[in-house]
């Protein structure tokens, strides 16, 4: 509860942090957008300004001491000249002075004209010296002017909008790395949800299984006990199987309690130094009461200790053992061997077995995984999880695992354990 109480704070933090620096940037983007708009306004304002003294030159009227230039709009201008001037010197003084002050935008002009009191239309200047195909622009008349000229900008937002490039795509990026971030939470999120079920579904599943399963048990030994089954072979043996059966499917439902459990995060290990050779020792006895023909050496050094949880060092034993003797077509020779290398004890179970096809091997510790038309598998029992338990409880440990096919025949599991 206390771990998911932080995880819950990471997140709401991480989200309010990122919200945050989003916000500052969009705000940032909005001020550096007027910050260009006033900047062009005012280069604008002095081009034009420097239009108007050029056209006034050669003339005997004084330059007025107001300025001629008057913004109407935002993208629309008017210059009061107060003088007749020709439509090709206005075109070319408008470029020459776009240019020099780095306005690189299409603009259009239109002029008065006095003898048909209306605003005749000029030209389209394409930086790009590309015309669209239809131009229906209005320019307006003015009140009290005789000699002027109107500029409209009709790219002026998007040009302002191209300037601020990198703003925008910093901007971008930032909303992509939130929705990245909502996603991946709320994909965790509907992952540990679905994980608890599952969780709780195999808990709800293996106890009612051991429910029934230890009556039976318990009534299969009670019937084994009895004097009259005894004396029948039939009965006897039939007894035999239920018990048997009934304790192959106890070790599975218990199987797979353990990979619920690896899957919890609370599970805490139980560490203490073990010696290897002793618990080995104990371990291949405990399987050789049940599998007689089967051979297996424990060549472990007397003297090896590691630090580990002895209850789930002994499960990884059993499990490893018990495929090399479920996955072999003939009697099967078991060697469990250990050598060391720089800071690190190597042990190594190594059987006669079929082997898996190298295609495989990466895959042989995932949960549920049987390797497909492999011989015999079909009639194998399990359901896939020994070795994604083994893998689980080695990573635990924080001890790495491996494996590769053995020459000529098997398997080879390699464990390697840090000393330290």
């Amino acid at each position: 509860m206390y771990k998911l109480k932080n995880f819950k704070t990471i997140i709401i933090i991480g989200l309010t942090a990122i919200i945050s620096i989003l916000i500052v940037q969009l705000l940032w983007t909005k001020q550096a957008y007027n910050l260009e708009e006033k900047k062009f306004s005012q280069k604008v304002h002095i081009a034009l300004l420097e239009v108007a003294k050029k056209l006034y030159e050669g003339i005997n009227h004084d330059f007025p001491t107001d300025t001629p230039v008057k913004k109407i709009a935002n993208d629309y201008y008017v210059v009061n000249i107060d003088n007749d001037f020709q439509p090709e010197i206005l075109e070319h003084y408008l470029k020459t002075e776009f240019s020099r002050f780095n306005i690189n935008t299409d603009f259009e002009y239109a002029m008065y004209n006095c003898q048909s009191d209306e605003m005749v239309y000029g030209d389209y200047i394409s930086v790009t010296n590309e015309k669209p195909s239809k131009i229906n622009v209005h320019f307006p008349k003015h009140k009290n002017l005789v000699y002027y000229f109107a500029i409209r900008f009709p790219n002026e937002t998007s040009y302002l909008f191209a300037s601020l490039r990198f703003w925008f795509v910093l901007s971008f990026a930032l909303v992509l790395i939130l929705l990245i971030y909502v996603y991946s939470i709320y994909t965790i999120i509907q992952q540990k949800k679905y994980s608890e079920l599952q969780r709780d579904f195999i808990n709800n599943m293996t106890h009612e299984f051991k429910t029934p399963l230890s009556s039976i048990l318990l009534a299969s030994n009670y019937l084994q006990k009895n004097e009259k089954i005894g004396t029948d072979d039939k009965l006897n043996n039939y007894t035999k199987i239920i018990i048997n059966q009934t304790k192959k499917l106890n070790n599975h439902i218990e199987k797979i309690l353990d990979i619920a459990k690896t899957d919890d995060d609370i599970m805490k290990l139980d560490k203490k130094k073990i010696n290897a050779h002793q618990l080995i020792s104990d371990v291949i006895e405990d399987i050789q009461i049940k599998n007689e023909a089967v051979t297996i050496k424990n060549n472990i050094a007397h003297n090896i200790e590691i630090l580990a949880d002895e209850f789930h060092f002994t499960n990884i034993l059993y499990n490893l053992i018990d495929n090399s003797i479920k996955y072999c077509n003939q009697i099967p020779i078991i060697e469990i061997s250990s050598h060391e290398e720089k800071n690190s004890i190597i042990f190594e179970c190594k059987d006669n077995g079929i082997g898996v096809p190298n295609t495989n091997l990466q895959e042989i510790f995932d949960k549920f995984y049987r390797v497909p038309n492999i011989e015999n598998n079909k009639q194998i029992t399990g359901f896939g999880l020994g070795l994604f338990y083994v893998k689980k409880i080695c990573d635990k440990h924080q001890w790495k695992i491996s494996a590769k096919n053995n020459t000529p025949t098997g398997l080879i599991i390699s464990l390697m354990i840090s000393k330290k």
